[in-house]
């Protein structure tokens, strides 16, 4: 049964990082694993076995979420935008308690409240920044667009893992975002068919980005990791600040253009149960 649960928070990180403006570190957060996770990262070649047993659930449940359910989320935030992100944004208040339990104790002071309001201002400026979306990158295998995909993976990566700031909305920025997505659905696609000519060239753009992914990942646990040796108390209050930011940051992208009294209705319905559903993870 706790397999069971670890997946399912896999598929919500997983879910969480192709959606603009949520960040799978959040989530990671939200449901009181980010340290173990983040831990793991760092200790997995040191002691590769155990870290192994504890990651396994977490990824599997990751690529189920974003190669099984990339088309789901694309459709439902096409057709029910505010009902999706206010689920997302209850899923990120039921994580709340758990970062303002891990402050208590410690020393924060001024360093902590700068911290809180860098961090804060960091994502709702990204989000700013993100209403200028450049066009779409063309892809075209070649080595400098290879070079330039594991780069585009790097940042990605980092932005997932750190909270609070979305990596999908920073592809966004660049320009990658869509075509990295409609990748991973062609994939679904090719593979689905046994296509090993579209599986091919798919793997022309996934593989070096997925090489970055995992380059940047490793980068930014052991860069946390440190910080939170050193300074736990402020890098806490940094994380908290983050993760206040996102609700905001998730409802500046808003489009508000024809949502109903009902669309209210149902998303603040879905806000609560997506609260209920980061405290029942968060406490198996």
């Amino acid at each position: 049964m706790k397999i069971i649960w670890e997946i399912l928070r896999g598929v919500v990180i997983g879910l969480a990082n192709i959606i603009p403006g949520v960040s799978g570190g959040t989530m990671m957060v939200s449901m009181g694993i980010y340290d173990t996770i983040i831990g793991c990262i760092n200790s997995l070649f040191k002691d590769f076995k155990r870290c192994v047993l504890i990651l396994w659930p977490y990824a599997l449940g990751m690529v189920l979420g974003i190669l099984g359910l990339a088309k789901l989320i694309t459709y439902l935030l096409g057709t029910f935008p505010l009902q999706t992100n206010l689920t997302f944004i209850g899923l990120i208040f039921g994580g709340l308690p758990v970062i303002l339990a891990k402050t208590k104790g410690e020393k924060k002071g001024a360093a902590g409240a700068i911290a809180f309001v860098a961090a804060f201002a960091l994502v709702v400026g990204l989000q700013v920044l993100g209403e200028g979306d450049g066009r779409d990158a063309q892809l075209t295998f070649s080595v400098g667009q290879v070079a330039i995909l594991f780069v585009m993976g790097v940042i990605a990566s980092a932005t997932m893992v750190i909270p609070g700031v979305s990596g999908s909305m920073m592809l966004m920025l660049l320009g990658y975002y869509n075509p990295i997505v409609g990748t991973v659905s062609r994939m679904v696609d090719a593979l689905l068919h046994v296509d090993m000519a579209e599986i091919l060239a798919c793997c022309g753009v996934l593989v070096p980005f997925g090489i970055g992914v995992v380059v940047g990942i490793f980068a930014i646990a052991k860069l946390i990791e440190v910080l939170l040796k050193r300074y736990k108390g402020p890098t806490y209050c940094a994380i908290l600040g983050l993760v206040a930011a996102s609700p905001v940051a998730i409802l500046m992208a808003m489009d508000y253009a024809g949502v109903t009294a009902l669309s209210w209705v149902v998303g603040i319905v879905l806000l609560a149960a997506g609260f209920a559903a980061a405290h029942k993870l968060g406490g198996e």
